[in-house]
């Protein structure tokens, strides 16, 4: 190996050993990216369709998204307290309900007295020191959330600029085809959010419907939790499955077959008809990619990497597509 070769492969190390120390970073970053793209998308629309400038577009639009996020809480909070409120005390009633669908009681009770076991000073030590862990946790990923949210306003105000920041760190000869992955990446990841996004406020009012014609208990906070686990295809619809089933079990089994039969319609119906539908002109995700994707950076990165999973393929696609297959693969003979 020469020289040059050695020092070309200490780089990649050393770039590599600096990526992996700077992930969280790295991941506040594309967190930023993609809430810049999500409110560009209506900036970009607004400006289209007036003579604002780019900042009061923003304004506009940030503005309308607090005022209609304040009525939506004004009009559905107080029931999603309640129903929360109701589901701590449903949950005794729940495991009662699952013993006796088991037949295995006794079970329960022996988990019961080693829980008890554990109630004792000297264990109860360490589980408050894993709480404090865990509020400071907390706290550090509100931080980082909102350092993302100022990320993503400066990269909305001026994104130009920063375009041009990437391509003048670029080769010249190759600033032309990185002019074009930025903009097909932003279309990509536009169109991907948007297309989520629709499917998931159907998703909720479809589970809302559904569910309330059912006389389920808890309809409104089931079908939340069912459509903000879309944005996690794969994983997420079966999880949000789990808790209106789990609710429809404690009145009978037959409701509770009901309940299942209408998840599963809807989300075969939003799997196989509603999202590619509306993501057919944007990116078309393969679910085997769309889960590994999720498993190794759950792995890596913990549920951040679950839910920045799907947005980072979505742009690693069309890289691969337009670097990888086009300016590799094709050319090599």
């Amino acid at each position: 190996m020469s020289s040059r070769n050695l020092l070309a492969l200490l780089a990649l190390v050393v770039l590599a050993l600096m990526v992996w120390e700077l992930r969280w970073v790295l991941l506040v970053l594309f967190g930023a990216v993609v809430l810049a793209v999500a409110l560009d998308v209506p900036v970009s629309w607004l400006r289209r369709l007036s003579r604002l400038n780019r900042p009061a577009a923003l304004l506009l639009v940030l503005g309308l998204l607090g005022i209609g996020g304040w009525k939506l809480a004004e009009l559905l909070l107080p029931e999603l307290v309640e129903q929360a409120q109701q589901l701590t005390q449903l949950v005794p009633a729940l495991v009662a309900r699952l013993g006796q669908l088991l037949g295995g009681v006794a079970m329960l009770e022996s988990v019961e007295k080693q829980l008890m076991a554990f109630a004792t000073w000297d264990k109860l030590q360490p589980l408050g020191a894993q709480l404090l862990g865990v509020a400071g946790g907390a706290a550090n990923g509100t931080i980082q959330l909102l350092l993302m949210l100022l990320l993503a306003v400066l990269l909305v105000l001026d994104p130009r600029s920063h375009q041009r920041l990437v391509l003048a760190v670029t080769p010249a000869a190759y600033r032309p085809l990185m002019g074009q992955l930025l903009t097909e990446c932003r279309e990509a990841l536009g169109g991907w959010l948007a297309g989520m996004t629709l499917s998931a406020l159907a998703v909720f009012l479809l589970t809302w419907a559904g569910l309330a014609a059912l006389k389920v208990p808890l309809a409104l906070l089931s079908a939340l939790v069912c459509g903000l686990l879309t944005f996690v295809p794969t994983i997420g619809p079966t999880l949000a499955t789990l808790l209106p089933l789990a609710v429809a079990l404690l009145l009978s089994p037959a409701l509770a077959l009901q309940v299942l039969v209408l998840r599963l319609l809807l989300q075969n119906g939003e799997a196989f008809l509603l999202t590619p539908i509306l993501l057919s002109r944007t990116v078309n995700l393969l679910p085997t990619v769309a889960l590994m994707a999720q498993l190794c950076l759950g792995v890596l990165l913990g549920l951040p990497g679950v839910l920045l999973a799907l947005p980072l393929v979505v742009v690693l696609q069309v890289l691969c597509q337009r670097v990888l297959v086009e300016q590799v693969m094709d050319c090599w003979t």
